[in-house]
């Protein structure tokens, strides 16, 4: 059975600074109607930057929406027409003054497909020599590292709970044990 639905009409609900927010009236795959909202968002990148210790570095930031600290990979949101692995490569720079020799193109994810159209590229970085840091004016992070075993574990503790780093770090893990 085919169970897409069909738009047939959309209302612009919100338009913010980040976000765009849609609310569409669609038809089910049983003729019967229903809304969707939507969140519309750029898409973003992340990295899981993993030094020859074999060290990732990352960010602990506060997370207004949860009103907490998270510790999380490296990443940001994609600027207008902005390809990921520029993006990749300037956030990496940006949050944690690091610049990579190799760069791994680990796939993407969809963020919360129910909802958002928001996609997260993730890269896996080594090769890695440090400059300085130049977060945006209105970023206020501390850079950390540790150990990539040690976080995989973190992971599957259940104690990292940010879905880009849960994903990008069990990637990353997966991706080196194999080479």
């Amino acid at each position: 059975m085919d169970y897409t639905e069909k738009p047939l009409r959309r209302v612009n609900a919100y338009k913010g600074v980040v976000v765009d927010v849609t609310a569409d009236l669609v038809t089910l795959p049983n003729g019967a109607t229903s809304i969707r909202e939507v969140v519309h968002h750029p898409g973003g990148v992340c990295v899981a930057a993993v030094d020859e210790h074999g060290d990732v570095a990352l960010v602990r930031q506060y997370r207004y929406p949860f009103q907490t600290h998270l510790l999380e990979l490296p990443a940001g949101k994609l600027e207008p027409g902005e390809e990921p692995f520029a993006a990749v490569q300037r956030e990496l720079g940006e949050e944690t003054g690091l610049v990579a020799e190799n760069w791994k193109d680990l796939g993407f994810l969809y963020v919360s497909p129910g909802i958002s159209t928001e996609k997260i590229y993730i890269y896996l970085a080594t090769g890695l020599r440090q400059g300085k840091a130049h977060p945006d004016p209105n970023e206020f992070l501390d850079v950390e590292r540790m150990p990539l075993r040690e976080l995989a574990d973190m992971v599957l503790a259940g104690r990292i709970r940010d879905a880009k780093t849960v994903a990008g770090v069990l990637k990353a893990a997966a991706f080196l044990a194999g080479n």
